[in-house]
């Protein structure tokens, strides 16, 4: 059907549709834009864990906490604060697995306020690419993975798939200041 102009009568009625204008376009991209459409910010993620980050940690001795190249993040291995405390000892002599476990959470939680320190937003972080862990450990201990998924799943639970990682867990007599784990982290970032 044709009427006057050459223009059919669905055309001139300008139906509203899914790529075309009108105003299921005009909804559809204001519901794209709405904050309940957009993804989580990573503080708002943190607040819904439960999550405060610290005051990053100072350089103990000739070392920066972060350094930025070619699109990564590497950030020096950061050692468990609780409670305003180093948490110190060595597995499998003065703490267990446990403990140690919570101490990796710890670092990781230090390594995000020194990468939110240095970028300025966690939203920044593309993805976590590998993270090292030292557990200070007896030559029988041999749990350091178990150990270490005390930082890799916190990475994982604040970032979703970004958080997903390469990782060494490793075994080792004593680290700076009797701490019991020291986490360092390699962390590709958005531009």
């Amino acid at each position: 059907m044709k009427e006057s102009g050459g223009r059919s009568s669905v055309a001139a009625r300008r139906r509203p549709t899914l790529f075309g204008g009108g105003t299921l376009r005009n909804r559809l991209t204001l519901a794209a834009r709405s904050p309940k459409a957009q993804a989580m910010s990573i503080d708002n993620r943190l607040a819904e864990l439960g999550i405060t980050l610290p005051e990053p940690a100072a350089p103990v001795a000739a070392y920066v906490p972060t350094v930025e190249a070619n699109g990564l993040l590497h950030v020096s291995g950061q050692i468990p604060f609780k409670d305003g405390q180093i948490m110190t000892g060595r597995c499998g002599e003065t703490e267990n697995e446990d403990y140690a476990r919570e101490a990796a959470e710890r670092c990781g939680v230090m390594l995000l306020a020194q990468i939110k320190k240095a970028l300025g937003s966690l939203d920044r972080v593309e993805r976590v690419v590998k993270l090292g862990v030292f557990v200070s450990s007896t030559p029988h201990f041999t749990a350091q993975p178990k150990v270490a998924n005390g930082a890799s799943e916190l990475m994982q639970k604040v970032f979703g798939d970004a958080g997903k990682h390469a990782r060494s867990a490793v075994g080792v007599p004593v680290l700076p200041l009797n701490a019991i784990v020291e986490v360092d982290a390699v962390v590709a970032i958005k531009a």
